[in-house]
């Protein structure tokens, strides 16, 4: 009997606690980054609404109370990206542009307010600091993801922003977009051009090569006053 009541305690021990205290442990494990969520998109709640309501006073207090709104403006800024980015991780989200694409658009609108203070700030600062990690981290997804619908947007999103740019005479959203078109269109036709070079005649590589370079040294003064005034005209942009 002693025997008995040993190995039960033992077999008891080893299988761990019951099963009714397993599931309430494994029920609350994920409640607690959730309820972390909650409080971090409050807390961003309340301080951008103490930012906007709060009146300015008057005369020697004004700078105080800007900075005190600025500070609590960052801090609920903050506090709502990390609760998103946790609210997307426990909802199984693995898209990457879903933890990107939200903090470049307010870095974008942060960027467009800091040009419309002082117009002598640089695009790259205002602008290219906020388009660049989208559009890498993008870039990256797009060449291990086998559709298209991906390359799709992100190309139709590079080509308005490099639009912009070249419209708005701003070297961060036209050099970005352009160079992210380029590398989406090198992504989907490398594949068919390595197709056509693999079941097309050998010499077809060499001749493609020599067409480029005679084209290329037929049109070489031509081309080069092409590019000293693109980079004069990029060069003045901002």
């Amino acid at each position: 009997r002693c025997l008995s009541d040993w190995s039960s305690d033992v077999c008891s021990s080893d299988l761990g606690p019951p099963a009714g205290e397993a599931a309430a442990s494994d029920a609350a494990l994920p409640a607690t980054p959730i309820m972390l969520s909650v409080l971090l998109l409050a807390a961003a709640v309340v301080a951008v609404v103490v930012t906007v309501t709060h009146r300015r006073p008057a005369l020697g207090g004004a700078r105080p109370a800007r900075s005190g709104r600025r500070t609590a403006l960052w801090s609920g800024l903050a506090l709502a990206q990390i609760g998103l980015w946790i609210w997307l991780f426990r909802s199984g989200v693995t898209v990457p542009e879903a933890y990107t694409v939200t903090l470049s658009a307010a870095g974008l609108v942060i960027g467009h307010r800091a040009r419309r203070a002082d117009p002598a700030l640089s695009s790259w600062r205002a602008y290219g600091v906020a388009l660049t990690p989208t559009f890498a981290v993008s870039l990256v997804a797009a060449a291990d993801d086998p559709g298209f619908v991906r390359s799709l947007l992100l190309g139709a999103v590079a080509l308005v922003v490099t639009l912009a740019g070249a419209r708005a005479r701003l070297q961060a959203p036209l050099l970005t977009g352009g160079i992210t078109l380029i590398v989406i269109a090198a992504q989907e036709l490398a594949p068919a051009i390595a197709e056509l070079l693999e079941r097309g005649p050998r010499w077809l590589p060499i001749a493609l090569a020599g067409a480029v370079l005679l084209f290329t040294g037929a049109t070489y003064e031509r081309r080069m006053r092409d590019l000293r005034r693109m980079r004069r005209i990029i060069g003045c942009m901002r």
